[in-house]
């Protein structure tokens, strides 16, 4: 106690403290990965490293030890998976459920590590991980070889920009560290390598549990000649080109405490930013300058990639949450459609057409899968065809939004390429998302101004174009009644065209079938036609099933608020069922019409509908009636 208290040792003590700190600081950051199939050893690996590299407490030690005995998996001995599993779950099942991230550090480097789980259902976790990662650790049994889940995760670090692979062959104790079998794994993999875009790849044999190449070298397997594991991450260049690349600052949040401050909070996500540098904020293209950078009460010289700061201005622009700041003389592309790779995470399939939610940095607009290219076999590396999404596939896509966004390429600015995709009820993460580049859609694509506009065509036809969407059940009387509407709107002197779903079917959608991806489709075509028809200044009905809200809304949202009206033909399923005019229930109850509404496939009523017609005891003519009054009243030219 007396050698604590004396001032010299204090000054000694705190002179030692901020040495180390002032090292710490002067470290550069490595982030890495684990990743491979169920009980490759990832955890036992990370709490191997983590412990021999003393980063772990005695405490903590004590407890790993009380915790092993407690679960006693590898027979009285230190369990170093533990360290690392840290949910009940997992260590009940004995598997990675979730990505644990830690943190450690050496003389040579500073390390975040993400241990990421090995089950196929846990692909979504996994690309969580590797979307930060310098480094990827691809862990293999080396008593099982190269299996399903080591080409998934090892396509998936490939796609997400991982340029540096460790081919860590664990597990050696279990093969008596048998050179031969660690060759031939390593010539399987590179056969694997020649589809991916790793730009190197280390092979490694390894215990984790026994320690053997994770640290110290192994003497029983002294035929490998190659770095430790962390040999290996202590010296393996990593890029630093986000720090050379465009300054690039997504606003977070407006900072206004009082009246004399205001400030855009953020973290810069590319780049680099002194007091006096020209800056351009996007999408608006204003420009000022950097007055302050402040962090806490504090000004800095400088911000710099991976820093979250507050930028003060010299002048006021108009900026706000979404926003991007960049530099002045190097501002990034902006557009409204790209073309990307997707990851789809949901249990419920993404479609063609169906709209979602694109968070793109702090930015958000509405978007649309306006095309799926194709989709990749991660076991045989092939494209596929398809026109839906499901749990865990990934595809190239062609995303499509409803406003213009400023953006980079997942190659050269992973903070401003990667986005993911959002449900616009439930409000769940479905997608994750890489772009790949813009279609330019802005830049080729244009709308053609007319001679003639909508006003005049309007003004022609003595109202104005409006599109009646009905909606329900087969057999509700859709058809029939908005046939029977036309006549009387006719009759009253207005340009009107029903287009039935039958009838469409014939030509437009000849090539659809009715399953939930060409459903889809084919209302995202008759909306497009219909807005076309209204531009006309025509009064359009339009009858069809169109079970799901998504794609009703999909519909509705091509439209002013004021030009679309949704109709809820509301007819129970068993007067529906009972009428049958074409025969279609009694063929899907005995099973030959497959995924058919109201039988096995779901329908959707309208929540809002600008109109509810409950045909059950109203007679045509009636509903006809009620359906003209709403249409003329809202059509007629004022």
């Amino acid at each position: 106690m007396e050698n604590l208290t004396n001032p010299i040792n204090r000054q000694e003590m705190k002179a030692r403290v901020d040495a180390y700190v002032d090292n710490q600081s002067q470290l550069d950051l490595l982030r890495f990965i684990t990743c491979g199939s169920v009980d490759d050893g990832k955890s036992t690996l990370i709490g191997r490293m983590l412990y021999e590299a003393q980063m772990i407490f005695e405490d903590q030690v004590t407890s790993l030890q009380s915790d092993s005995k407690k679960v006693g998996t590898q027979g009285g001995e230190i369990d170093f998976a533990l360290l690392v599993d840290g949910l009940a779950a997992e260590r009940e099942q004995g598997i990675t459920i979730d990505v644990a991230y830690r943190f450690f550090n050496t003389d040579h480097r500073k390390f975040i590590v993400a241990d990421t789980p090995g089950h196929e259902q846990y692909t979504r976790n996994m690309v969580t991980g590797a979307s930060t990662a310098d480094v990827a650790i691809i862990l293999i049994d080396a008593s099982q070889g190269v299996l399903t889940q080591t080409r998934r995760h090892s396509f998936i670090a490939s796609l997400l920009g991982i340029e540096h692979v460790v081919l860590a062959v664990n597990k050696m104790d279990l093969v008596d560290f048998s050179e031969d079998l660690f060759n031939k794994i390593c010539d399987e993999y590179q056969a694997l390598r020649k589809h991916l875009a790793f730009k190197s790849v280390t092979p490694i044999p390894l215990s984790a549990l026994k320690g053997d190449n994770v640290i110290e070298r192994s003497g029983r397997m002294d035929w490998y000649q190659g770095p430790t594991l962390l040999g290996f991450l202590e010296t393996v260049e990593i890029r630093e080109r986000l720090n050379q690349h465009a300054f690039r600052f997504p606003v977070q949040w407006v900072n206004r405490p009082h009246a004399d401050f205001r400030g855009f909070s953020g973290t810069v996500v590319a780049g680099s930013i002194r007091p006096g540098d020209e800056i351009r904020a996007l999408p608006s293209g204003q420009i000022a300058s950097i007055d302050r950078i402040v962090l806490s009460t504090n000004d800095l010289g400088q911000a710099v990639t991976d820093q979250a700061v507050t930028l003060m201005l010299d002048r006021e622009i108009d900026l706000s949450r979404g926003d991007l700041i960049v530099a002045a003389d190097a501002p990034c592309e902006v557009s409204d459609q790209f073309e990307a790779e997707l990851v789809w995470m949901d249990n419920e399939p993404g479609y063609v057409g169906r709209r979602y939610i694109l968070q793109l940095g702090t930015s958000k607009a509405n978007a649309s899968l306006s095309e799926i290219k194709f989709k990749y076999d991660v076991n045989s590396f092939e494209k596929l065809q398809g026109r839906e999404l499901s749990f865990n596939e990934i595809a190239n896509v062609q995303i499509t939004l409803d406003a213009e966004l400023p953006f980079e390429t997942y190659t050269d600015c992973p903070g401003l390429g990667a986005f993911v995709l959002i449900d616009r009820y439930s409000n769940a993460t479905v997608a994750a998302g890489m772009i790949r580049f813009a279609l330019r859609r802005s830049s080729n694509v244009h709308k053609q101004a007319l001679s003639v506009d909508r006003a005049a065509r309007e003004k022609l036809s003595g109202h104005q174009g409006r599109v009646a969407w009905l909606t329900g059940l087969s057999g509700s009387g859709k058809s029939t009644i908005a046939s029977a509407a036309e006549k009387i709107l006719h009759k009253q002197g207005y340009r009107t065209y029903v287009l039935d779903g039958d009838n469409v079917r014939h030509g437009l959608s000849k090539d659809l079938g009715f399953t939930v991806a060409d459903r889809v489709e084919n209302i995202r075509r008759i909306a497009e036609v219909a807005k076309l028809m209204m531009d006309a200044g025509v009064i359009v009905l339009t009858a069809f099933i169109s079970p799901f809200r998504d794609e009703r809304d999909m519909a509705k949202s091509l439209f002013e608020p004021d030009d679309f009206l949704e109709v809820f033909v509301d007819t129970p399923l068993a007067v529906a069922e009972e009428r049958d005019p074409k025969g279609l229930y009694k063929k899907a109850r005995s099973g030959k019409l497959p995924n058919f509404t109201g039988i096995d496939s779901e329908y959707q009523p309208p929540k809002n509908p600008s109109l509810t017609l409950e045909t059950e005891g109203r007679t045509v003519a009636e509903s006809a009636k009620i359906l003209v009054e709403l249409i003329s009243n809202d059509a007629q030219d004022k």
